[in-house]
């Protein structure tokens, strides 16, 4: 049985993705190609790693076998590619950070500008994740470092403190609570909601809604702020968004009001399997985002 780096790696862009399509696309590679790389894989396991479904694929028995060990070889590579690009007279590599939508916006890009201009020769991938997904990705070996807020279990993984950040609701101008110094969530429930792509967020508020007796009534779900902040002036609903989010959501026909529960204030943390076990590239980066 033979597999490669580039193998495994598009095996588990196939999962991850729920599509070979867009698993090859992931690699730059033909879809005939990744198909057959697939095939070849299965032919020499003697086992089926994919089963097709309806809405794409996922993985067999046999594949689930070969996630779990394929994520801790690459993270094993990328391990050993660090420590010896260090010995080349100076930090190269690439670094794959999560972040959920609060740190995206509000406090990892200034500290990333700094990063990659200090680190010409280093790479960061971005991906956006709810914070879920970030713990997740964390403990299994899928990315290198993760920013979440604590609405996530963090439990397994190594972290630390970033930024306390607060729930706000973002409504029209001329909502009846627009001009409120702060506000409850229990005065929101009742009121339509809008969605702004956070899962583990609507998660959680899902459960503070669940405590008092009530449920939460979503009008709309989008992915971008932009479009939230242009629903919200319109008097279509009220959003409640992470305040580090919000910050640049300056108009005149909105208005940005605080929560006051004590659950609305969140902590958002660097997360790693282990600090120090990190290649080099991606010390660096951890070095970056940490306070002070």
């Amino acid at each position: 049985m033979r597999f490669d780096v580039a193998d495994l790696q598009l095996f588990l862009g196939v999962v991850e993705q729920g599509s070979l399509t867009r698993g090859a696309r992931s690699m730059r590679l033909a879809l005939a190609s990744a198909s057959e790389r697939i095939a070849a894989m299965e032919e020499a396991l003697g086992a089926r790693l994919l089963e097709r479904t309806s809405r794409g694929v996922r993985p067999t028995a046999a594949g689930e076998a070969l996630m779990r060990h394929a994520r801790i070889i690459l993270f094993q590579v990328e391990q050993m590619r660090g420590e010896l690009g260090g010995f080349g007279g100076g930090l190269k590599g690439r670094v794959r950070l999560l972040c959920n939508t609060a740190a995206l916006i509000g406090y990892l890009p200034p500290r990333l500008r700094q990063f990659l201009v200090e680190h010409p020769d280093l790479s960061v991938d971005l991906d956006e994740r709810p914070s879920v997904e970030i713990a997740l990705a964390i403990a299994e070996g899928r990315a290198d470092l993760g920013v979440a807020a604590d609405v996530a279990d963090l439990a397994l993984l190594e972290t630390r403190p970033l930024i306390e950040d607060r729930l706000v609701a973002v409504l029209g101008s001329r909502h009846h609570l627009a001009r409120a110094a702060s506000v409850c969530f229990a005065d929101l429930i009742s009121e339509p909601l809008i969605g702004v792509g956070d899962v583990a967020l609507e998660i959680h508020l899902a459960e503070r809604a669940s405590r008092l007796g009530l449920q939460l009534n979503y009008r709309v779900r989008l992915k971008r702020m932009a479009d939230m902040a242009v629903m919200a002036a319109a008097g279509v609903g009220v959003a409640i968004v992470s305040g580090a989010s919000a910050g640049d959501l300056s108009r005149e026909d909105l208005a940005i009001i605080p929560l006051e529960d004590a659950w609305s204030h969140r902590r958002l943390y660097l997360c790693a399997r282990d600090f120090r076990r990190l290649p080099p590239s991606a010390a660096a980066l951890s070095r970056a985002l940490s306070p002070g």
